[in-house]
């Protein structure tokens, strides 16, 4: 990211790495507009446009979460299980199997709101913190 926040390569791109604290922050700002969505559209409307709004959320998520997993030195596929938890558990968890989604949310907090990323270069990118010298 170069050492700016680009905030549209931020949401709509899956390459490279992301710090914590942008993290946190740009993750705090798409659970803000899902919930924003979810107060203000009333249910017919929800069903009617939440066929475009949810699923681009989705994909901004992903990608947000690719890039802190990368920074983690993990393949961004991990974000799938991720959003996979947040979908079923963001009703009132219900079963067992719900249980276990918010075991993986616990995970993944700790993961990747508590953890630094890796020390210099890994395969996704040079360290977001400390930029290789040009």
């Amino acid at each position: 990211m170069n050492g700016r926040l680009d905030w549209t390569e931020l949401y709509v791109s899956s390459a490279g790495r992301l710090s914590r604290a942008p993290f946190m922050i740009a993750a705090a700002i798409l659970v803000f507009a899902a919930w924003l969505y979810e107060a203000v559209a009333s249910p017919p409307v929800r069903w009617v446009t939440g066929w475009a709004v949810y699923p681009f959320l989705l994909f901004c998520a992903a990608c947000l979460l690719s890039k802190r997993l990368h920074d983690r030195g993990r393949t961004g596929w991990w974000a799938a299980l991720v959003l996979m938890a947040v979908v079923a558990v963001w009703t009132p968890p219900q079963s067992y199997v719900d249980f276990l989604f918010s075991l993986v949310l616990i995970w993944a907090t700790v993961e990747l709101c508590a953890m630094p990323g890796e020390q210099g270069a890994n395969r996704f990118g040079p360290n977001p913190l400390r930029p290789a010298p040009a």
